[in-house]
């Protein structure tokens, strides 16, 4: 019996219901969240940023650090990897490349956001989004770039904090309709927005 894909290992733990993922910014973190029988484990641009480089999370790493940081984390531990690609380092045809180097490296899903650069943190404000239209074309780059069905790509909006939560919905729904696997609308308010 072979043994499951990363991306199948996280679908698997997501179907049962809402799993807590929470983030390893390096190996040793995600040890220990292995450890304490967490399902999963997230790789956060935020945190990677500020823990392994002391750069603000502006979209400063580059591909080649994300991808070394995925592998040093799949390494050590059997946890699937949700690993914040930010922007996706370009247009469409990188975003492709970042899904190839990720899958290539272990991770188990790969997020996309659909800020512009340079992008901010999702909880601070003067943020600024692309197209929805661009971001959909790097969904179906990122979608069609994957070599296992069951990588997942993640779609992650921050119109919830440029717009409000009914652009947020907007945006995640046709996001799914092009091929994102799950979403992310980040910064929501409240009980009911979640809802």
């Amino acid at each position: 019996m072979s043994t499951p894909s990363p991306g199948q290992k996280l679908r698997d733990a997501a179907s049962k219901g809402t799993i807590a993922v929470p983030g390893a910014f390096n190996a040793l973190v995600g040890r220990m969240i292995e450890q304490m029988g967490f399902q999963a484990a997230y790789l956060s641009g935020a945190a990677f940023s500020a823990a392994s480089l002391a750069i603000p999370d502006i979209g400063l790493f580059t591909l080649s650090e994300l991808t070394e940081e995925t592998k040093r984390l799949t390494r050590r531990t059997e946890l699937p990897i949700i690993v914040d690609a930010d922007t996706g380092f370009g247009e469409p045809i990188n975003v492709a490349r970042t899904v190839e180097e990720l899958e290539s490296a272990g991770a188990a899903a790969v997020q996309l956001e659909d800020q512009q650069l340079p992008k901010r943190c999702g909880h601070l404000s003067g943020k600024t989004l692309v197209s929805a239209e661009e971001m959909i074309a790097k969904i179906r780059a990122a979608s069609s770039a994957r070599s296992d069905a069951s990588l997942v790509i993640l779609a992650r909006t921050d119109a919830r904090g440029t717009d409000g939560i009914e652009a947020a919905i907007d945006r995640a729904k046709r996001y799914v309709d092009a091929g994102a696997d799950w979403i992310f609308p980040e910064a929501l308010a409240n009980r009911e927005e979640f809802q």
